[in-house]
Order: structure tokens, then C-alpha cells, then sequence
């Protein structure tokens, strides 16, 4: 009955992200459509959602301090974005009895595999010398990590440079919902598993889990591995939904907003992660349309402020509740009888 359950879970929210995907283009969907602007912001909240929830089982279940997620999102998305720029046309012309979708879609999955790849490759380099540092040491590593990749990138003339980089656009809607509900199935799949509460216990106490046999080493980058290898797959679908690469998408301050979805959401939470992506994404839209207030002959324009009172929401969010919205829990506990059991 689970599998029944999950099947028809998956077919309903495959027709649900078909359906916005349709509404997106020219056409519409029956009549019904949705302009470029929200077009974009639900794109960038299924790349967030990968984003947060990739970042959730090292931060969030495994208890690691990472602050180089931008890092692996730009290793993913200018691998797969040269690949595409040199070879993608070459691969659609041969492709071509398929139909362009066909051939279109092949090339981008092609992309998203190369991407996967190189982000774990370099998650795994990353992780097998820095993972037995702890805290604040291993956000210092991780941070660094980001930084060089970027301004290694920044001098590589065959991807752009400094000017950037334009990439094709073969991703749209459709295989970004997709790719964000694969990315939460695999995760809470592993979070669910032996793997994952050994990655659970290391959060909760590492001595302890080393006491008990668990090697805390490898499993710490077998999760490091997966986390950066999902953050590639979001900088793919970045890179082939935008078009256009710059090394300014994947400064610091991007690594720290992905944090911020998972510790308002709260670390440890997959539906918090999920929760988290949303706010941090819509909240700042949504802050455009306060309206001005006129006190005299003073116009605030609280609209120009929305930064600010973006920042102040989140400290206040932080001050009530330190853990998270959700803290640990997902929202299906909130729908469980009370003291009863599943």
C-alpha cells in the first residue's frame, strides 16, 4: 500500500508541475497562464528547494558546518554549461529523428549527469581531507573552498571569464519540478535508511557513534558527496533556465542565503528545508508592494527598505524561534493524533 500510496503521490505531482509548466509558455494552459515574472520566481524556488534540502543532510542531519554550498552549484553549472556550449547542437543534430524535444531534453540530461559528477568529485575532494575538522575550522575550509572555485572560474576565458557566459536554454519548468522532487525523494530515502540514522547519530553525539562502530569519517563524506552533487544538479538547471553564467550568482553571500532557508525552515527537517527555500524566496518579492506611508510632508517608501526589513524579519524569526518553524519535525507530525502512534 506504501508503494501504491507513493506512485499515486508521484503521478499527481508530476500533472501538477505538466500543467504549470503549460501555463507558463505562450500558449497557456486552457486559457489559463502565468506571466514571466511569477514564471521565474516558481523556477528559482524548485532550484532553492534543491539547493536547501542538499544542504539540509550535511548541515541539518549530519550535523556539519557548511558554507560552501555556492561552490559546488558553480562546479555543476559551468561543467554542464560548457558541455552544452561546445557540444549541445552537435548532440541535438544527431538527435534529430527524436523531435527537438526529444533531443533537447537528452542533451540537458547529458548536462545534469556531467554536472552531478564534477560537483561530487569535487565535493569528494573537498570532503576526504577537511571532514575530521568540526565546526567552525570546517566552515572556514568549505568557505574557502567556494571562493577559489569562483575565482578560478573567473579566469578561465573558455567559460567566459569575467564577462560570463551564455549557455542554451534547455531547461524549463517542467525538469526543474521534476529534478526538486527527485532531490527530496532520494534525500528523505537516505534520511530514512541505516545510512541515515548513522548520519543522524554523528549529529547527536560523534564520540558516541564512534563508540558504537559507526565510521563517522567516511559516512560524514558520503553525505558531503550527495549534498554537493545535488547542489551541481540546482546549478545546472541555474545555468540552462537563465542562460547566462556570471561567477557573481555564486559569491559568499549565496552559500550563507541557503543556509538562512535551512535554519528558518530548521536544520534537520525536510519540509522545513522545502519551507525555508519558499520564504527566503518569495518574502523579499513580496516586500516590493508594501505600500508608502505619508506622515506629513515625509513619504516612507517601505518598498525601497525591503532588504532591511527582510533582515529584520529573519533576526526576529531567530530571536522567537531559534530552532526553526519546524525545528526537527516535519509538518505531517503536526496532522498526527496526539500521543498516537503511526
Amino acid at each position: 500500500m506504501n508503494w501504491v500510496k507513493s506512485i499515486g503521490i508521484s503521478i499527481i505531482l508530476i500533472a501538477l508541475i505538466y500543467v504549470i509548466n503549460s501555463a507558463m509558455s505562450s500558449a497557456g494552459f486552457f486559457g489559463f497562464g502565468i506571466d514571466d515574472y511569477y514564471s521565474r520566481l516558481l523556477v528559482f524556488i524548485a532550484i532553492n528547494i534543491i539547493l536547501a534540502t542538499s544542504l539540509n543532510l550535511i548541515n541539518g542531519f549530519t550535523g556539519q558546518f557548511s558554507i560552501g554550498h555556492a561552490g559546488f552549484m558553480a562546479v555543476g553549472a559551468y561543467s554542464s554549461a560548457y558541455f552544452t556550449v561546445n557540444y549541445g547542437k552537435a548532440i541535438e543534430s544527431s538527435l534529430a529523428f527524436g523531435g527537438e524535444t526529444i533531443a533537447s531534453g537528452i542533451v540537458l540530461l547529458i548536462a545534469i549527469l556531467i554536472g552531478l559528477i564534477f560537483s561530487a568529485i569535487a565535493g569528494l575532494l573537498v570532503g576526504i581531507p577537511s571532514l575530521r575538522l568540526k565546526g567552525d575550522y570546517l566552515a572556514i575550509v568549505t568557505l574557502g573552498f567556494a571562493e577559489i572555485i569562483r575565482i578560478v572560474i573567473l579566469n578561465i576565458d573558455s567559460v567566459g571569464g569575467a564577462t560570463g557566459y551564455q549557455v542554451g536554454g534547455y531547461a524549463n519548468f517542467f525538469w526543474v519540478g521534476i529534478l526538486a522532487v527527485i532531490t527530496i525523494v532520494i534525500i528523505h530515502n537516505i534520511v530514512k535508511s541505516d545510512a541515515g540514522r548513522a548520519l543522524v547519530s554523528i549529529r547527536e553525539d560523534e564520540l558516541a557513534a564512534e563508540a558504537m562502530g559507526v565510521n563517522t569519517t567516511r559516512y560524514k563524506v558520503i553525505s558531503f558527496v550527495i549534498g554537493s552533487g545535488f547542489a551541481g544538479v540546482a546549478g545546472v538547471l541555474f545555468a540552462h533556465y537563465n542562460r547566462f553564467l556570471s561567477t557573481n550568482d555564486f559569491q559568499f553571500i549565496k552559500s550563507f542565503e541557503i543556509i538562512i532557508m535551512i535554519v528558518i525552515g530548521g536544520m534537520g527537517s525536510m519540509t522545513g528545508a522545502i519551507l525555508g527555500a519558499i520564504i527566503v524566496t518569495l518574502l523579499p518579492e513580496m516586500l516590493r508592494y508594501l505600500p508608502d506611508i505619508q506622515i506629513g510632508a515625509t513619504t516612507f517608501k517601505f518598498a525601497d527598505l525591503r532588504l532591511v526589513i527582510f533582515a529584520l524579519i529573519l533576526i526576529l524569526t531567530m530571536i522567537l524561534r531559534p530552532q526553526g518553524i519546524l525545528g526537527t519535525k516535519e509538518i505531517t507530525d503536526f496532522f498526527k493524533r496526539k500521543g498516537g502512534l503511526r
